[in-house]
């Protein structure tokens, strides 16, 4: 796509004057993303309740980090690395490449980033990354590609680092993770095993499942949301709790109550692409009231399956 293409890409002006893309699906389902880290901000379901976390404090600023939402970690995930935390993805302005409706009335919206002289400077890697989300009905698809465009493989780690909407983390469980093993960052542990058969939330959380399953379930008293992902090989859970100091200045003390991650993940050890080689992480999303039946987390009418 030429820059003429991209520039008949309307954008709407966002926090901080910064461009985001709006598309309403048929249905009503609605999806806000930034040009600035491929960054999805809002997704509402046909009934028009949002489901992500946004925090009211967040910086809507060029080069920082935007907190909530679904940024991208690439290709570095958290301090795995000598990169800055999560990598330099969610910090660039991305190229718009759609957003519209697909043939079958889905919000769509896909962008673009490719190395520069900026991202050479410190990961000296030729790639392209495309992400696409997707909503239609009570369903969310979000989908990273990473292609290696260079002569040589490299190694990376990368996330959807989904903040998930809560009424109050403290009633809230997830469900499928029983006998996963996982790392515990805060605590400083490895190797353990899930005895819980729902994961509660009464406690700073900070842990990488080195497991996918087929199925999760964040479950609240009068909500529910299915996960599943593919192309992932961890599933990271967290919360950071009340701060015990000077919290971040991007989030209230009290944000904590109405968000928790579930991320799908590739972090407990890098993926290799050969040169020309292409991966795709997807979360899939998909959420219901208890009571009403669960189906296969996957919007209707996506124009791209993921690869």
């Amino acid at each position: 796509m030429n820059s003429a293409q991209a520039r008949a890409i309307a954008t709407v002006p966002g926090e901080g004057g910064m461009p985001k893309l709006v598309v309403v699906a048929a249905d009503g389902a609605r999806i806000e993303c930034y040009l600035h880290g491929a960054h999805v901000t809002s997704w509402q379901t046909a009934a028009r309740e949002e489901r992500l976390y946004l925090s009211p404090r967040a910086q809507f600023v060029p080069g920082g980090a935007i907190r909530g939402g679904i940024p991208l970690c690439f290709p570095q995930f958290a301090d795995q690395g000598p990169l800055p935390l999560h990598g330099f993805a969610r910090n660039h302005a991305w190229t718009p490449l759609f957003a519209g409706r697909t043939t079958a009335g889905a919000a769509e919206v896909r962008l673009g980033l490719a190395d520069s002289s900026a991202t050479r400077s410190v990961w000296p890697h030729p790639f392209a990354c495309e992400f696409v989300a997707t909503a239609a009905a009570d369903a969310l698809t979000v989908t990273l590609t990473v292609t290696n465009t260079g002569a040589t493989a490299f190694a990376f780690t990368a996330a959807l680092h989904t903040y998930l909407r809560v009424r109050d983390v403290h009633a809230t469980v997830v469900e499928g993770l029983t006998h996963a093993r996982y790392r515990d960052k805060r605590r400083g542990i490895d190797d353990v095993a899930e005895t819980a058969p729902a994961l509660t939330l009464t406690e700073p959380l900070d842990r990488v499942y080195h497991t996918v399953p087929e199925r999760l379930r964040v479950r609240e008293p009068d909500h529910a949301l299915v996960v599943r992902a593919t192309g992932s090989t961890d599933t990271v859970v967290w919360n950071p709790g009340p701060p015990t100091g000077p919290g971040p200045h991007d989030m209230p003390d009290d944000g904590y109550r109405t968000m928790l991650c579930v991320e799908a993940a590739i972090a407990r050890a890098p993926r290799t692409l050969a040169p020309g080689a292409t991966h795709a992480l997807v979360q899939h999303l998909c959420a219901a009231t208890p009571g009403t039946a669960m189906r296969e987390p996957s919007p209707a009418g996506s124009a791209r399956p993921p690869r």
